[in-house]
């Protein structure tokens, strides 16, 4: 008897299907890429004159609001899709060269931007308790990103527009202490090095990478605290110590070294099937 249900439950595993296999994440050109909306309806607009892909991770790097410097010690990930639209926007640069402007789509995974927060000193206190005496930013995205341009390469053209707002955590001022949003606008001063590869198996698909590059954006207007300790009761702190609101011109942020790579083709089918 035990035979018999022994050889049942062999035959139920046998018919019964196994969990799904993980899908086969992106590799070569396209590593990095495995969180690229390519089932977004706006990407799969027929009328989309190209579509793609974006990674980019930048690996050093400073931010700074008046006085204050911060080093960015830690990776940070921007990943979107993009599209160019039927009616084919470009923006023109004084030189008489065009470049396309793309609209953007956020990723599977809604995380646009993806970092570790960064350990900020309390201008005129000697930091001897991290999150007590010092302050913890996390950078955040505060909307979508617009007007990515990816060849504005040489040209005093911001690269994209991206609002940000640094989320403050620190003992004293609670989970709700933000400063934003900062419009950031970053330019690229230096592309590194620039390459164009062809999809290896004989799609129409090719992606453009900048290795080594170096963006700025030394224009950026920081604004006043907010939601800092009861009921924002403590922003005055955070303004009084980092001189908030601080102007466009006495604030920087530098992204350096960056690398970039951009997936595109005029198919969002073909685009599909070389990733695959």
């Amino acid at each position: 008897m035990w035979k018999q249900c022994l050889a049942g439950v062999v035959a139920l595993a046998i018919l019964l299907p196994g969990p799904p296999a993980a899908a086969a994440r992106p590799s070569g050109i396209y590593a990095g890429m495995d969180q690229c909306p390519l089932s977004a309806p706006a990407l799969r607009d027929p009328g989309n004159l190209q579509v793609g892909c974006v990674v980019s991770v930048t690996r050093g790097g400073s931010f700074t609001i008046g006085s204050t410097t911060v080093a960015l010690t830690s990776p940070i990930t921007l990943q979107f899709g993009v599209y160019w639209p039927a009616s084919a926007p470009v923006v023109s640069f004084p030189d008489g060269t065009e470049a396309n402007v793309f609209s953007t789509v956020p990723p599977a995974n809604g995380k646009v931007l993806t970092s570790s927060p960064l350990q900020v000193p309390i201008p005129g206190l000697a930091n001897f308790l991290p999150g007590v005496t010092s302050v913890f930013a996390q950078v955040e995205t505060a909307g979508p990103i617009t007007g990515f341009v990816p060849l504005a390469i040489g040209e005093p053209y911001p690269v994209f527009n991206l609002p940000i707002r640094l989320h403050l955590y620190n003992a004293l001022f609670g989970l709700h202490c933000t400063i934003g949003p900062i419009a950031l606008r970053p330019v690229i001063t230096d592309p590194g090095t620039v390459d164009l590869a062809a999809d290896p198996n004989g799609f129409d698909a090719s992606v453009v990478s900048f290795t080594g590059a170096r963006l700025a954006d030394d224009g950026l207007a920081v604004p006043v605290a907010s939601g800092c300790g009861l009921g924002g009761s403590l922003d005055w702190i955070i303004n009084a110590v980092f001189g908030l609101p601080s102007a466009a011109g006495h604030n920087a942020v530098v992204f350096s070294p960056t690398n970039t790579s951009l997936a595109v083709d005029s198919s969002i089918d073909d685009l599909t099937k070389a990733m695959s």
